[in-house]
């Protein structure tokens, strides 16, 4: 099996990536790999409310790094070797393909299995799917549910 030696995995505070972040520090800790744990917070969420209130963009950067922190103690505890945290502004898809991933040499992203409904990846698409297509390295997709896709996620007819 290949060695991996920079993992990247992103949080959100979600069930899904909590998951995923937690099959990310044992596979760490097995790889005896640096995990590098991200926050993106997206801009577009704030473009306009920032014209408005510089506060609330404060507010969530500071949450930002709090969740980065509690993330970081868990994955020590769970014996990962070495942790970096990463707090970045922009779009996820664009931020962690395009500069997180080839300004830290990440060789793997660990990204869960996309929460979006059928309609919401139709319209603005899954991190975890943009990831996929565009990340400069390895990825695994890791199922937080564990069970098999429903119905609305059949793949499209030939």
């Amino acid at each position: 099996m290949r060695r991996y030696n920079k993992i990247l995995v992103g949080v959100d505070g979600s069930n899904e990536s909590s998951f995923t972040f937690e099959q990310a520090c044992e596979f760490a800790v097995d790889q005896n790999a640096t995990l590098y744990i991200t926050t993106v917070i997206d801009t577009k969420t704030f473009a306009t409310i920032e014209r408005f209130d510089r506060q609330i963009v404060k507010k969530a950067e500071e949450q930002g790094y709090d969740t980065l922190n509690r993330f970081k103690e868990k994955a020590l505890e769970m014996g990962a070797p070495n942790v970096e945290t990463i707090l970045d502004f922009g779009s996820p898809k664009v931020r962690i393909t395009r500069h997180i991933a080839p300004n830290h040499d990440i060789d793997l992203i660990m990204a869960g299995a996309t929460g979006a409904n059928r309609v919401e990846r139709m319209v603005i698409g899954s991190v975890s799917e943009a990831i996929v297509r565009h990340a400069p390295c390895d990825v695994l997709i890791v199922r937080w549910d564990r069970q098999l896709p429903s119905e609305d996620d059949e793949l499209p007819e030939e």
